[in-house]
């Protein structure tokens, strides 16, 4: 008996050990890795899309091929707004300059107004419109050059479709246990809820926050939509980055006021979507602890960058599947999930739980 437990700890300690390996190849390959996680995320996004159209009788090769023409016509329309964007922000420049300088002056005038003791050089090092002005204009051109694979990532979009098709088929070749095939499945349908659901609402996110900003007058107000809408993917934190820069040229073309507005906008929209309507049509989510999430999001984007935080969420259930598949590892599962499997341990070792859809 001792020796079997031992056996098992050994075991345990091997995979979480390969699994390290693993990690640190990606990331030392992340420049090669990324562009097919990009891909497999689109992927991620859209697969529920193809399977309603396949579930209406649609055959998979013009499901396939609408799916894939949506995609090339986003991916080149968002590719020419950014491109668009950064060169009228480049033109318009030396106006933002003059208004930011201009909202320094009024912030220290307000200062010497309530006898506040503010140090101007610090003020000015802090307040550099070209620095400020700069980091957004880099932080799109860095965006455009992802995108800028768009071939590549469309070509391993096509062959991750073509594939996904066949791939259950190989699973249950593979895994003959029908308790964990079940469980495989389950975990696949969450996702596909879960994305099919935060695809929607991340979409009505994007069209309210783009159209307001229109009608208020902000400039680039369609891109700051399409942003708002890619990045309301990332839990929890994506919707605070994707309101950074509207605010803060709103700050600079009107003022502070208009900024708070902008500030109120943004944090209402997101709690009414994000933590009313968005929990309400989601039902169960996907198992996962609420810290958990949090780390991955920072674990995910330290090994791959930006896009590993598009794909966290997946990347971890993955692991999640992976881990709860092989008794040796079930308990590392549980502590990834959210409490809901704990009652699988009054459950005999030999069986897998069965979730309730």
């Amino acid at each position: 008996m001792e020796r079997s437990s031992n056996f098992k700890t050994v075991s345990t300690l091997g995979i979480l050990a390969s699994l390290v390996i693993v990690l640190a190849g990606v990331k030392s390959a992340s420049n090669i890795i990324v562009p097919f996680l990009m891909a497999l995320f689109i992927v991620i996004i859209f697969k529920p899309f193809a399977n309603a159209l396949q579930k209406k009788g649609v055959p998979s090769w013009l499901a396939l091929t609408i799916i894939i023409l949506f995609i090339l016509i986003f991916i080149s329309l968002l590719v020419m707004l950014i491109t668009v964007t950064v060169q009228n922000f480049s033109a318009r420049m030396p106006f933002y300059n003059e208004r930011l300088l201009l909202q320094r002056d009024n912030f220290l005038a307000l200062a010497n107004r309530y006898h506040l003791r503010i140090d101007r050089e610090q003020l000015n090092s802090f307040f550099d419109p070209g620095k400020i002005m700069g980091f957004v204009a880099g932080a799109l051109r860095s965006f455009s050059d992802i995108l800028s694979n768009g071939l590549l990532i469309l070509i391993t979009i096509i062959f991750i479709f073509i594939e996904s098709n066949i791939f259950h088929r190989k699973l249950q070749f593979v895994v003959k246990d029908e308790h964990k095939l079940r469980y495989f499945r389950e975990i696949n349908e969450q996702l596909n809820h879960y994305m099919l659901i935060k695809s929607i609402t991340s979409a009505a996110t994007g069209l309210v926050l783009g159209g307001v900003l229109a009608v208020a007058g902000i400039d680039y107000a369609l891109l700051w939509g399409v942003i708002a809408f890619m990045l309301n993917y990332i839990p929890s934190i994506g919707s605070l980055i994707a309101a950074i820069p509207p605010i803060i040229l709103t700050l600079v073309q009107f003022g502070a006021p208009q900024a708070l507005l902008v500030t109120l906008l943004f944090a209402g929209v997101n709690f009414l979507i994000g933590s009313i309507i968005e929990p309400r049509l989601m039902g169960k989510g996907l198992g996962l602890s609420i810290l958990i999430i949090f780390v991955s999001l920072i674990f995910w984007g330290y090994i791959l960058g930006p896009v590993g935080m598009f794909l966290a969420l997946p990347l971890t259930l993955v692991i999640k599947i992976i881990l709860h598949s092989q008794p040796e590892t079930r308990w590392i599962s549980v502590l990834l999930g959210n409490g809901s499997e704990l009652h699988d341990f009054s459950l005999p070792r030999n069986q897998l739980p069965e979730t309730s859809k």
